[in-house]
């Protein structure tokens, strides 16, 4: 493993390390309260989820599967994690994609896009984001000036319930062993 791919993978577990998941804001646009009750109200990912698309992103298996860009490091991290979603570029994803849901204040795991990349976001507190950038797979910060000189991010979060037309499952995907040879 490359110095500057340890680096980031640190940076990252330091990152997660000192996250705190106990003070909750509301996440999206304030709607009406009927909706909670409605059970197709879209369900996005909790802070464990967002855990768990981290944790996927520090498995160094995922690396082997993605395109070599951005948006396929993204991809293959959210599919590790079992959110299946249809492949999509970062300018499509910019534009709001059909698994996910816009959001104003990002938690760990939301993406954030830019009209020609996408990240994944680790701390929200200190604006870390983790991504495939010129060193490779690491994490920077979405305030830093280059980030800002790309204009404004946006911030979507992953709809559990949302229908994913040629999406399968992980555990759809898990050979079976057959008992009995």
């Amino acid at each position: 493993m490359s110095i500057r791919l340890k680096s980031g993978v640190a940076a990252l577990v330091v990152a997660l390390a000192s996250c705190s998941f106990g003070q909750q804001r509301p996440t999206t646009k304030p709607s009406s309260a009927g909706q909670a009750a409605n059970k197709n109200y879209p369900r996005t990912l909790n802070s464990d989820d967002g855990l768990a698309v981290i944790s996927a992103a520090l498995d160094s298996r995922v690396r082997p599967f993605f395109g070599g860009d951005c948006s396929h490091l993204v991809h293959a991290i959210y599919e590790r994690a079992g959110f299946s979603y249809p492949y999509e570029t970062s300018y499509e994803l910019y534009d709001g994609a059909g698994k996910f849901q816009r959001v104003w204040y990002p938690q760990p795991g939301d993406l954030v896009v830019w009209r020609g990349h996408v990240g994944i976001v680790v701390r929200p507190s200190r604006h870390v984001f983790y991504s495939f950038l010129r060193a490779g797979p690491t994490t920077d910060d979405y305030q830093s000036p280059y980030w800002i000189s790309r204009g404004t991010p946006r911030f979507y979060r992953y709809v559990k319930n949302a229908p994913c037309a040629g999406c399968t499952s992980a555990a759809a995907r898990v050979p079976r062993i057959r008992e009995g040879k």
